[in-house]
């Protein structure tokens, strides 16, 4: 999260009060992540995230908002986005899409334990599952096609090796897509961004996941993937930890199976999770936006990550 547009204490209070969300009593810009803007605001009823959205338009949102509605509903522990009198849930603020959301109970405190790691891996799969019947279609917008519209863009700040490296990676990922066991891989509503710091804890409970603004239609094995590189693996070296990756995997799979074609394939989307943040990362360094609060993150550690896959792979 990130501070891209400056909503003051005034401007808030009645875009609040018209939300029947009651009194604004305080409102404080958050530091992390790159996105959106995005502020905590605590009134006389309850604690909300304000989230206004700098880069997604007002016809991509109504995916995002209602697939949160749609989960939080099903009884997944997402946030629930607040409606004005109308039933409308996604507004405007500072001349720009906005939305509120409640604020999940606990803390984000980003450490992990097998336990937490299993948890995850469980409410990963009923999400899924319970965004079967999400009648709203949109592609995950950080996919493939990115990826290599992103990668000629990114190039000129690597050097010979990473150049090599990103390129190789990419060609082989295109590679996989076009086959039929890509095809087959099941697919739906996956949340895309599932790193540690979008999932929120009660002492060792998991009390929910947040951030879908990532989300989009494409295979859950990728989803899975994208976590098991941020929970299950050691930070300093991009290493995979295999008792944290099989906490996980166990979890998730008290829930639902995964398919040969999905076991098959799970090298290959391992490198297509690094990929793609690497890819992001590298793109949010060199070419970042100018934002009042904005720590754009390392991309090496991605590129670590790959390279840790592709060895693990041979």
């Amino acid at each position: 999260m990130a501070v891209y547009t400056t909503v003051t204490f005034e401007q808030a209070a009645p875009f609040l009060a018209d939300l029947g969300l009651g009194t604004l009593q305080d409102i404080q810009p958050c530091k992390g992540g790159i996105e959106n803007t995005n502020y905590f605001v605590d009134t006389d009823q309850g604690s909300y995230v304000l989230t206004l959205f700098e880069r997604l338009t007002r016809e991509q949102l109504p995916f995002y908002l209602e697939l949160m509605r749609h989960l939080a509903k099903a009884g997944i522990a997402v946030p629930m986005p607040e409606a004005d009198a109308s039933g409308k849930i996604l507004h405007t603020l500072c001349g720009k899409p906005a939305c509120v959301v409640n604020k999940l109970a606990g803390r984000n405190d980003g450490s992990v334990t097998q336990g937490r790691c299993e948890q995850v891996g469980a409410m990963l799969a009923r999400m899924h599952l319970a965004g079967r019947d999400y009648p709203l279609a949109q592609p995950n917008l950080r996919g493939l096609a990115w990826w290599n519209e992103t990668v000629s863009t990114v190039l000129p700040h690597l050097d010979a090796e990473q150049s090599t490296l990103i390129q190789s990676e990419l060609a082989y990922q295109n590679h996989i897509a076009a086959s039929s066991a890509y095809a087959a891989l099941p697919r739906g509503a996956i949340h895309a961004d599932l790193f540690r710091d979008n999932v929120m804890f009660e002492d060792q409970t998991l009390t929910g996941f947040f951030d879908f603004y990532f989300a989009g239609i494409d295979s859950w094995l990728f989803d899975v993937c994208v976590c098991l590189n941020d929970w299950c693996i050691d930070h300093t070296t991009g290493e995979p930890d295999d008792i944290l990756q099989a906490s996980f995997i166990k979890g998730y799979q008290s829930i639902r199976m995964f398919t040969q074609t999905e076991r098959g394939l799970k090298s290959a989307m391992l490198r297509a999770a690094a990929l793609r943040f690497w890819v992001s990362r590298l793109w949010d360094f060199y070419l970042p936006r100018e934002a009042a609060l904005l720590t754009p993150h390392d991309p090496t550690h991605f590129e670590r990550v790959l390279k840790a896959r592709l060895t693990f792979d041979l």
